[in-house]
């Protein structure tokens, strides 16, 4: 793909992609969801995605998401934010208020503590468990074998409202082959929602089976430097 600097025009080429590999794979484009990922990007660059009409985003801090997504908020009331970085039990209470999904439930502790604070507010958010397809020690999420028990766990003891899974596969390795397994067991788990998928590689995510793809540089460009 060619990429130019404004987003907006990224934006519609991104969505023709999507379009065109979702209609290769035989699926409906409908029914696979871009989540535009703006961590790092300022609201000057997020502005052109919003007011051409796009609304659902992604970012991977809790804290860079407070200082920016409130005020867009205001103006982009329908805009729809998803949790795609780690969370850390202090940012439990933070994140439940800002954000409207949290695709990042990797292990019991989060777990409960979400629970917990959707039973304080009532405010119950759709959550996605993230699985470490490449059972990488360095990475969050479930271990491939675990998710089953896990989704149990957190809807059954916890109530929460598990609708997907998301991953990240390994760099050094092909995509395709942890989309298969992320699509797997989220079809054995009896769950619709698969997150997977990013600029390099969204296309093969889409045969796959993926419902949402996460896609930033491909939109934004290459992220600046954090302060």
């Amino acid at each position: 793909m060619t990429q130019n600097t404004d987003p907006a025009s990224n934006l519609a080429v991104v969505k023709d992609e999507i379009a065109k590999a979702a209609e290769a794979a035989g699926r409906d484009p409908s029914g696979i969801h871009l989540v535009a990922v703006s961590k790092v990007h300022q609201a000057d660059t997020i502005l052109p995605v919003l007011e051409a009409g796009h609304r659902l985003f992604g970012e991977n801090r809790v804290q860079e998401a407070e200082s920016k997504w409130p005020a867009l908020r205001e103006t982009f009331p329908d805009l729809t934010l998803h949790l795609i970085g780690p969370l850390q039990s202090n940012k439990v209470k933070d994140a439940v208020a800002v954000f409207d999904v949290i695709e990042t439930v990797d292990r019991p502790k989060i777990a409960r503590a979400l629970a917990t604070e959707f039973e304080r507010t009532g405010r119950s958010l759709p959550c996605y468990v993230q699985v470490n397809t490449g059972e990488e020690p360095q990475k969050a999420g479930v271990a491939p074998a675990d998710v089953e028990d896990f989704v149990g766990e957190c809807r059954d003891e916890l109530g929460l409202d598990i609708q997907g899974l998301m991953c990240i596969p390994p760099i050094d390795e092909e995509p395709a082959l942890h989309f298969a397994l992320l699509s797997d067991i989220a079809d054995r788990c009896g769950l619709g929602i698969k997150s997977m998928g990013m600029s390099a590689d969204y296309e093969k995510a889409i045969a796959l089976g993926a419902t949402h793809v996460r896609v930033g540089t491909a939109i934004f460009g290459e992220r600046p430097p954090r302060d």
